[in-house]
């Protein structure tokens, strides 16, 4: 399959490229942009990020471009629930591949919380995400072959709630049985009123993935990304 393939509405902007680098650095250049343009309107602009392998280039082509970081808080779409030290942390990512160079001046705002379970940990993540001045300025999200994006996972027994726009709360814990630890995740609600947003990719398994989430947009309670396709998203992908 090839990303001309695929078929999706008119208002999806898709930027690709075959050189993984030539996304990351293309987004990063987006990114900064976004951020300037919101500072310009605001004292504080805010941005969430994802983690795993695909966004490293991303983080460290963004963080030596000159945006004014001292300015600029960072949280993240979602968390696992384990130690920030630990290799499986997105905090640990972005602290080492984002927070360096000129970015090493924004603001992180964590989702992991001093507490053993993600339930318990919740109400203090909502604190802290609570001084960021909302909503979101950037979103950048990436998309598991399951179709989850952030931590909204299919299978969560919390993703109702999750993805039920009403509900007031920004972060939810949840508990996926097809993952390893628990998670803490932002919400349906904050995550879909960020300004702008992006869904970030890399490798042709996630075409399929794409395939399958454009045929029924309606239907995000079985592939959650479904809710972020929409109104204007960019799509940034390589092979």
């Amino acid at each position: 399959m090839k990303m001309s393939d695929l078929h999706w509405p008119a208002d999806v902007d898709v930027i690709q490229d075959e050189s993984a680098d030539v996304i990351a650095n293309k987004l990063a250049r987006t990114v900064a942009g976004k951020l300037t343009e919101a500072l310009g309107r605001k004292s504080r602009a805010c941005m969430a990020v994802s983690g795993g392998s695909t966004p490293k280039a991303f983080f460290q082509a963004l963080s030596q471009l000159p945006v004014e970081w001292s300015r600029v808080d960072v949280t993240l779409a979602d968390e696992r629930w384990v130690d920030v030290d630990a290799d499986a942390s997105n905090e640990r990512l972005v602290r080492a591949a984002l927070l360096q160079g000129p970015a090493a001046n924004a603001r992180l705002i964590g989702l992991k919380q001093p507490h053993d379970t993600a339930n318990a940990g919740q109400p203090i993540a909502e604190e802290a995400l609570a001084e960021m001045e909302w909503p979101l300025d950037v979103l950048v999200l990436g998309m598991g072959n399951d179709g989850h994006t952030a931590s909204l996972f299919p299978d969560a027994p919390e993703i109702g709630e999750a993805l039920d726009s009403s509900r007031p709360a920004r972060c939810i814990a949840m508990h996926p049985p097809s993952q390893a630890v628990p998670r803490i995740s932002l919400s349906r609600r904050v995550l879909a009123e960020a300004g702008w947003t992006a869904v970030h990719l890399k490798g042709t398994d996630k075409l399929e993935t794409l395939e399958r989430a454009f045929a029924d947009l309606a239907n995000v309670h079985a592939m959650p990304i479904r809710a972020f396709l929409g109104d204007g998203a960019q799509v940034y992908w390589s092979p």
